[in-house]
């Protein structure tokens, strides 16, 4: 028994509904993070539920989807460094207090 495209379609408009809540109502940085990798999980699961009803034979969609992990894990390692930097200098990672590029 094979599902159907809608439910993978619900899952991923779930997570990236509560990836959207989470970056915008969040004031930690590593929250915002972790909403930004559930953003990109959504368009991961789009990515290979399309590819596999559209055409099963082909792997597009997977190779895509291994690109969106790959750029995620170096979002993560980027922003995490940013992160660590800022608690050293400021001591805080609350995302209202960082204004380090203003005059």
């Amino acid at each position: 028994m094979q599902l159907q495209l809608q439910y993978f379609l619900l899952l991923a408009a779930a997570l990236f509904c509560i990836g959207i809540y989470g970056l915008i109502t969040s004031r930690n940085a590593v929250r915002v993070l972790m909403s930004i990798e559930l953003l990109l999980n959504a368009v991961n699961l789009n990515l290979i539920g399309f590819s596999n009803f559209m055409d099963p034979a082909e792997i597009k969609g997977q190779v895509f989807a291994v690109f969106v992990i790959t750029v995620a894990a170096a979002e993560a390692a980027v922003g995490l460094a940013i992160v660590l930097s800022i608690y050293r200098n400021r001591e805080t990672i609350d995302m209202e207090q960082f204004n380090l590029l203003k005059w």
